[in-house]
C-alpha cells in the first residue's frame, strides 16, 4: 500500500499530506464509499447497474462518478453508448476496507474482522 518505497511519501512533511487529506474528502461520503465497495465486488459496473446497488438516481451517480474520475479513483471503459467504471487501483477499496475496520472497534467488543482472523487460526490450530 506504500506509495513510496523509500519513505519519504510517508514523513510528516511530506508534500503528499495534503492529497491525502483530499483523498479523504472524496471518500467522505456514503455514497462514494458504496461505490468503491459495489466495484470492488463486482470490477465492472454501469452507472445504471451502480445506481440499483446504492440505491441512488442514475444522475446522482453520475455525478459522484465524475467527481471520482477526476480525482483518479475511478477510471472508464466505453462499448458502445455505455461506459463501465471500474477502481483506477486497489488503494481506495483498501482505503475503504480499513475505514470500515475503524467502525467496527467503535462498536465496542471484538470486532467482526478480528472474530474472523480468530476463526480460521482455531481452524488451522490442532
Amino acid at each position: 500500500m506504500f506509495a513510496d518505497s523509500s519513505g519519504c511519501g510517508r514523513l510528516p512533511e511530506s508534500e503528499y499530506v495534503e492529497l491525502a487529506v483530499e483523498v479523504f474528502a472524496m471518500l467522505a461520503d456514503a455514497t462514494r464509499v458504496r461505490i468503491i465497495m459495489a466495484l470492488r465486488d463486482a470490477g465492472e459496473l454501469s452507472v445504471n447497474h451502480l445506481a440499483d446497488i446504492v440505491d441512488k438516481s442514475p444522475a446522482a451517480v453520475s455525478q459522484h462518478l465524475a467527481k471520482m474520475r477526476l480525482a483518479r479513483i475511478v477510471s472508464t471503459r466505453q462499448d458502445g453508448t455505455r461506459i463501465f467504471y471500474r477502481l483506477a487501483n486497489e488503494h481506495a477499496q483498501q482505503l475503504v476496507a480499513d475505514a470500515i475496520f475503524q467502525a467496527e472497534h467503535s462498536l465496542g467488543g471484538t470486532p467482526h474482522h478480528h472474530r474472523q482472523a480468530e476463526e480460521s487460526r482455531a481452524v488451522v490450530e490442532p
